[in-house]
């Protein structure tokens, strides 16, 4: 029996979503940097990263890229003050499963 409430542009968007997903984790496993679960387990870390920083008022979260590789986290972006390019690598440590925390974020020079 079909489901009348699913449409088959959900459908598609779904499938679209997956095929994404197994195509971006093949990418990173096929290069030898890092296994399946590693990969998710740094996506964990990065999705969690990212949503502090946006919940932090210290931080300005959408000036900051966040990326993770090995449970190793690499801040990049900019920052108003030394003091939020410190609170943004502090957010970043205190992520469960965050090994270590490169922080390449640039402070933009008072205009």
């Amino acid at each position: 029996m079909k489901n009348p409430t699913t449409s088959k542009p959900t459908k598609l968007l779904a499938a679209m979503f997956a095929l994404t997903l197994v195509t971006v984790t093949g990418c990173a496993v096929t290069r030898g940097q890092q296994t399946a679960g590693a990969y998710l387990d740094d996506s964990a870390i990065t999705a969690s990263v990212k949503t502090r920083m946006l919940d932090d008022e210290r931080v300005a979260g959408t000036s900051i890229t966040v990326e993770t590789l090995n449970g190793t986290v690499m801040l990049s972006g900019f920052a108003k003050s030394a003091a939020e390019k410190a609170a943004a690598e502090s957010i970043a440590r205190k992520v469960d499963g965050v090994r270590d925390v490169k922080n390449e974020i640039t402070v933009r020079p008072a205009a």
